[in-house]
């Protein structure tokens, strides 16, 4: 039992020195030159094995910065100081725990600074000292030995057991004294020292049948230790000859995968007796150990030495025992050999990847050549079957650099993308050179961490948006939206409206946006007769470092609203006063008494006006056109029409709401009241065949005229006189401001008497007139002149005035305005 136990422990002590043997040091770009030390086992806990820190060439005052560490798990023996860089043991060293029976015991330790990653590898030498003294696995035997046996006869005996190695390992034996025996020590091949009982004189049972013996071990150490086991010889009569085997020591090889009962050898031993002292039966060894006897059998009476379990390589590489050969007499005789058995190695374990170092997540403006992971791998098995190689299994923006050793870095190959891929599974597999190879896999999972290398970006190259006129401040508009395709911070975005107009006025005072959910608001009411459109750019910043923005025109137009009344041109009144108009009473049905002309500020729709007879004082005898706004006689004036008539006409827009405004016009109808033409569209072409009336109505004319252009130009001449001393004068002069506009004309139709009959605005949009129409002519119905008004505001404009007169059928007067202030 206690053979077993120590053969169990020189089993782990194996496994423990092959595990370190294939620990080795981390690599950061190149190899690190070694370090060895040298210390004697069993050392003090606490002692200074050497100052690792100056002997790797680091300074004391870099050891915490650069995280000097030990990177394996031979911690439990060893730290590092982190004051002083000084490796100290850690723990109880125990060589024969550690390396059994080697001859050399190297304990190789990874030393690992940070800031650059750098690996160092020390190898630390335990040398053996005397702790172990020489010991056998029984303390006491019994030998048999037959009287007739011959001198020189041998009976080997069990080797003692010394756990120490070199000098301290054990060195002899010695035989307490006696008369019959001597000792004899054997060296076998793999060094072991056998001790042999030796028959130097002849037995004689009769005169002793017993001899207690004392056989002891000694060591070569300083002080010597020792170890005794009592050896009790009985002597026994008769069946003097022994079996012989063939061969002292039977050799073979047997594959580690051999199958059960399969046949290794056999051995094979002879006596020279007959009868049962000749029939031989074979046996393992007394002191066979119980490893063997679980692998192994042998078959009593062949010899045939049997696999009954499964072998492998990599636990125990060769075995060594005894056989032994007893016949069948009384008493017995044995003959002894031994049998040594090497295992042959096959590729039956699979390569291991290790991880040294966790992969570490890498940014994606990494450098070419930044180290992510670093790798290990081994194989269990021996020569071709245990030289592994290693590869990527998939083209990757990755690669691996050897180091040493089976040691690789895991670097990067290309430039990352962490928009087109923000993690990668790289799958490692590890192939030995073994027939057939084995391999072996293992998928490394490494994030990419993103920086700000992308701008924000606008869904639309631009926004169009709408708002009515006088919205209330604060009103919601419109939301833009963007996105970032990098993540977390890089991806938050904030709004701002930027001020990149020219306009004295900055948009941002007009216009608000939240800057988180890019919601525009307005922060003051618009009117579209004063601004139609905005141009607001709209920036999306990132809160990356730097950070990236991207810019976006959101276009705000403004919609009319019905907010304006018509603003009536002619007839124009003072406000609550009365128009006045003359006609004769002898006007017919379709007359043309007069036509009122308005105009609306607003646009579209909102600008359309419509006149209507609201009251009157005989509403049978005056008509209002809807559109035209011309007041017309829907029958002839009779002798009982009251010659005093009032009307109220309403203007009203086409908007909604509908917005209005009244004109009252008061017409006098006059009996001795001539009117020639009583539509200036309306010219008779019989003037031309009344030749009797010809010289009348020309001297007429004629007259007319001449007076007309002469009060005309009088007029103007005194007003531009006047002018000329003040700022708001209404000269008509040429504008400086280069700005015309021919399609702006202004019509007016005169009584024969003088006074205006009605004004129109031709040309030009309802909208332009609005903004444009600044002056007006303001008739008077008690003159026959007409007189220009002081503009409502600093509107510039230009119109084409045409004069007419009613009384010359054939020609007219035409007046053009120049830039009228």
């Amino acid at each position: 039992m206690v053979k077993n136990t120590l053969e169990m422990r020189r089993i782990r002590m194996w496994k423990r020195a092959a595990i370190w043997l294939f620990c080795f040091s981390l690599l950061w770009h190149n190899t690190e030159a070694q370090i060895r030390y040298t210390i004697p086992e069993e050392l003090k806990e606490g002692s200074v094995v050497g100052n690792v820190a100056k002997d790797i060439g680091l300074d004391i005052s870099d050891i915490a910065n650069r995280k000097l560490r030990i990177a394996s798990d031979s911690t439990q023996y060893f730290s590092v100081d982190t004051r002083t860089g000084e490796l100290v043991v850690n723990g109880r060293i125990d060589r024969e725990a550690l390396c059994g029976q080697s001859g050399s015991c190297l304990m190789p330790l990874q030393i690992v600074i940070e800031n650059p990653l750098q690996l160092h590898r020390v190898d630390i030498e335990i040398q053996d000292i005397n702790d172990n003294a020489p010991n056998f696995q029984t303390k006491d035997s019994i030998l048999n030995i037959f009287e007739s046996v011959g001198l020189g006869a041998r009976f080997p005996f069990e080797s003692a057991e010394d756990l120490d190695v070199g000098r301290n390992s054990l060195n002899s034996y010695t035989l307490s004294n006696n008369a019959v025996f001597r000792l004899n020590v054997k060296t076998l091949e793999d060094g072991r020292k056998v001790p042999e009982l030796i028959v130097d004189k002849p037995l004689d049972r009769e005169r002793q049948s017993v001899y207690k013996l004392i056989l002891t071990a000694i060591d070569g150490g300083d002080p010597v230790k020792s170890g005794t086991i009592l050896i009790q010889v009985i002597v026994q009569d008769t069946n003097d000859n022994e079996p012989t085997f063939e061969k002292s020591l039977y050799k073979a090889s047997v594959q580690e995968n051999t199958a059960f009962d399969s046949s290794i050898l056999s051995v094979k031993a002879t006596d020279l007796d007959e009868g049962l002292n000749g029939e031989i039966q074979y046996f393992f060894g007394a002191r066979t150990q119980e490893s063997v006897k679980k692998y192994f059998k042998i078959n009593a009476e062949t010899g045939e030495i049997t696999v009954i379990g499964k072998l492998d390589y990599e636990v125990t590489k060769s075995y060594t025992f005894d056989v032994c050969a007893r016949d069948k007499g009384s008493p017995e005789q044995e003959g002894h050999s031994s049998v040594r058995l090497h295992i042959i190695d096959e590729n039956d374990n699979v390569p291991e990847i290790i991880l040294t170092s966790l992969p570490s997540p890498v940014s994606e403006n990494a450098t070419v050549g930044t180290v992510v992971a670093l790798i290990n791998v081994k194989d269990l098995d021996s020569g071709d079957n245990g030289q592994v190689h290693l590869n990527l299994s998939a083209r990757l923006p990755f690669k691996l650099k050897p180091a040493f050793d089976n040691h690789y870095s895991l670097i990067t190959d290309s430039v990352l993308d962490r928009e087109t891929n923000a993690e990668y599974n790289i799958e490692l597999v590890a192939t030995d050179s073994g027939v057939p190879s084995l391999k072996t896999t293992k998928t490394v999972i490494v994030k990419v961490l993103d920086v700000n290398d992308n701008p924000p970006f606008f869904f639309q190259s631009s926004y169009i948006v709408y708002i009515k006129e006088n919205s209330p401040p604060g009103t919601a508009l419109f939301s833009v939206s963007a996105s970032d395709i990098d993540q977390d911070k890089n991806a938050f975005l904030s709004y701002s409206i930027l001020d990149l107009s020219s306009n004295h006025m900055p948009v941002s005072s007009y216009f608000y946006i939240n800057s988180e959910n890019a919601t525009i608001y307005s922060t003051s009411s618009f009117d579209y007769e004063t601004v139609k459109r905005f141009s607001v750019v709209v920036q999306a910043k990132d809160h990356g470092s730097p950070s990236l923005s991207s810019n976006v025109t959101v276009h705000v137009f403004i919609l009319d609203q019905n907010d304006n009344v018509p603003s009536i041109i002619y007839p124009s009144a003072v406000a609550g006063s009365v128009a006045h108009q003359r006609m004769p009473r002898s006007a017919k049905a379709g007359h043309l008494v007069t036509k009122v002309t308005a105009v609306d500020a607003d646009s579209g729709h909102n600008a359309w006006i419509f006149y209507r007879l609201a009251e009157a004082t005989d509403a049978s005898l005056f008509n209002v056109n809807l559109h035209t706004g011309e007041v017309r006689t829907k029958r002839s004036v009779s002798e009982h029409d009251d010659p005093s008539q009032r009307l109220l006409i309403e203007i009203k827009d086409n908007g909604e709401p509908i917005q209005s405004t009244t004109v009252t016009v008061d017409i006098l109808i006059e009996d001795e009241f001539h009117e020639p033409i009583s539509d200036y569209r309306k010219i008779r072409p019989e003037a031309d065949k009344k030749t009797g009336k010809i010289t009348l109505y020309l001297i007429i004319s004629l007259a007319s005229v001449s007076l007309l252009c002469l009060m005309t130009f009088f007029i103007l001449l005194v007003k531009c006189a006047r002018g000329s001393s003040g700022a708001s004068s209404c000269c008509i002069k040429r504008s400086n401001s280069g700005y015309t506009n021919p399609n702006r004309n202004l019509q007016i139709q005169l009584n024969s008497d003088g006074p205006i009959k009605y004004v129109e605005v031709l040309g030009g949009d309802m909208m332009s007139q609005s903004q444009s129409f600044g002056s007006y002519l303001s008739p008077m119905s008690e003159f026959s002149d007409f007189t220009l008004v002081k503009p409502s505001s600093t509107t510039n404009f230009t119109d084409t005035l045409n004069v007419l007169d009613a009384s010359l059928p054939d020609s007219a007067w035409t007046f053009e305005s120049q830039q009228v202030r």
